[in-house]
């Protein structure tokens, strides 16, 4: 079977992130099943313009904020006569529209809609461009089918009119070998971690703000953010201006083998954003034995249990933000026992399980086509 993929990044990018995660992690498994599979995505400095990454064929061509029309473009001129079984649309940001335009079966990939939650994180005019794209695109992907792969996103395309026998759920999975306990030792202060990328949807000056009303309860409390992104210039002088130089880390993009040492050595990990599809970055801190504090929202309320594998605010509440922190870093009897419930339910996420799934909905989108 041959499938092409359309996404605007791929796990390379500097600003990859969860949904980039999850596309290799699948794909890259049901290339081994002895699929033939490309991706075709956006380029950025220092990439090669075809690649090869754990079996799947790496495309890039174009800037990540016209890309969606680089897609048509290529599909029209390259990919509509090399005879694909299927097209995934990774529907993330500003839409493809693939279903008004590829004759061959599209499946789409979705993380979640973005939404309002677009106004928070760029200038209004750009913010209200990216709104008006993913509504006016609802109409036509309404008539494909969807992997849909969390409970919050379920309900959220059901309340958009998407039909319920064209949604799919296959839950996200978990790299065991990679996350886990090293054995590293916790750090001999109190430490915070947060990760992902900086972008202001994700909300990390609520953590910096918060984390001054921390420090005045637990003065050697210190702080890391891994990461980068766009909003780091902001949070960097955020952090200058409250006097926490001393006390934060920007540790900027690291490897995955640093990833999980930072999450081995945090007491917490914090996710403060506004919105996701699912709480990858919860999920993997829990695998490497680390609980979490995180913004009861979309996404995050599916990957932390509260009051059993971890702690949920309020999402914007800074002070209470702060409690659970706190609550967590001088509690040692709780922060084990939410921190013993994480690292357990970890193990039932996995990705081998997740291609298995995807294959089996991709077989039928494939089957129903021939069947018309």
């Amino acid at each position: 079977m041959r499938i092409l993929i359309f996404n605007w990044q791929d796990i390379s990018h500097p600003l990859a992130g969860g949904a980039e995660v999850h596309l290799h992690e699948t794909y890259s498994r049901i290339a081994k099943m002895g699929h033939e599979v490309t991706l075709f995505c956006s380029s950025y400095d220092g990439a090669k313009a075809t690649d090869e990454s754990n079996g799947i064929r790496i495309i890039r061509e174009g800037g990540r904020f016209l890309f969606n029309y680089v897609v048509m473009k290529k599909y029209f001129t390259t990919f509509k006569d090399q005879k694909f079984d299927l097209i995934v649309d990774d529907v993330n940001k500003i839409p493809f529209y693939t279903p008004a335009y590829v004759k061959e079966p599209v499946l789409g990939e979705l993380h979640h809609l973005l939404g309002t939650s677009v106004f928070k994180e760029t200038v209004f005019p750009l913010a209200s461009y990216v709104y008006a794209a993913e509504k006016a695109s609802l109409p036509f992907y309404r008539k494909i089918h969807f992997m849909i792969h969390s409970p919050s996103t379920m309900k959220e395309v059901n309340a958009n009119g998407f039909s319920p026998e064209r949604i799919h759920y296959t839950p996200y999975g978990m790299n065991h070998d990679l996350f886990r306990q090293t054995g590293v030792a916790k750090s001999s202060t109190p430490l915070i971690g947060a990760l992902g990328r900086l972008k202001k949807y994700k909300s990390f000056d609520h953590l910096i703000e918060a984390f001054v009303v921390v420090k005045k309860s637990i003065a050697d409390a210190t702080l890391v953010i891994v990461g980068d992104g766009d909003d780091k210039p902001r949070l960097m002088e955020l952090t200058k201006a409250l006097g926490l130089n001393d006390s934060i880390t920007f540790a900027g993009f690291v490897s995955e083998d640093e990833k999980v040492d930072w999450l081995n050595k945090c007491h917490v990990a914090v996710n403060t954003s506004a919105k996701e599809g699912w709480g990858l970055t919860a999920i993997e801190a829990n695998a490497c034995g680390t609980t979490t504090v995180s913004s009861n929202v979309q996404g995050l309320r599916d990957a932390v249990i509260d009051n059993e594998t971890g702690l949920l605010y309020e999402y914007g509440n800074r002070e209470q933000l702060a409690e659970k922190i706190i609550l967590l870093l001088r509690d040692q009897t709780l922060r084990e026992k939410l921190t013993a419930a994480a690292l357990k339910r970890s193990k039932d996420f996995d990705w081998q399980i997740g291609a298995e799934n995807s294959m089996e909905v991709i077989d039928r989108v494939i089957n129903e086509r021939r069947r018309q």
